[in-house]
């Protein structure tokens, strides 16, 4: 049986990225590599053993084409609403909270975020299988 670990996400800016990082989603480093070409960051927080690195290609200053492949990465709350207020309070500009129903059931609340290099990242009540 497989543990999922980690997923990697290709970022410009390393400062930026751990900023943001940090006050959104309260990930902190957890190791930081580097290398000559590029660096390796590890974040994560308490409630997790999964952990999300970052690669900066040193020498790279054109966006990453995120292409058509990426969809996003998933986050549970406990407070939706308090969330999004949150973020909103950080200029982070949350969509609109959505309710998502299947055969007249709620089965999700969320909104979704963009990190500073245009990464998806969907914030869900806790509820049901999301928790």
């Amino acid at each position: 049986m497989a543990k999922l670990i980690h997923m990697m996400l290709r970022v410009l800016d390393e400062e930026r990225s751990v900023s943001f990082y940090k006050s959104v989603l309260d990930l902190d480093v957890e190791k930081r590599i580097d290398f000559d070409d590029f660096t390796l960051v590890y974040l994560k927080n308490e409630l997790n053993d999964f952990e999300l690195e970052l690669t900066i290609n040193k020498g790279n200053s054109e966006p990453y084409d995120l292409g058509t492949g990426y969809g996003h990465i998933a986050v549970v709350v406990e407070d939706l609403e308090q969330e999004h207020k949150r973020l909103q309070s950080l200029d982070i500009k949350p969509t609109d909270i959505k309710e998502f129903f299947h055969q007249q059931s709620l089965l999700a609340k969320f909104f979704f975020i963009s990190d500073p290099d245009g990464y998806k990242i969907e914030v869900l009540q806790k509820h049901g299988r999301y928790k």
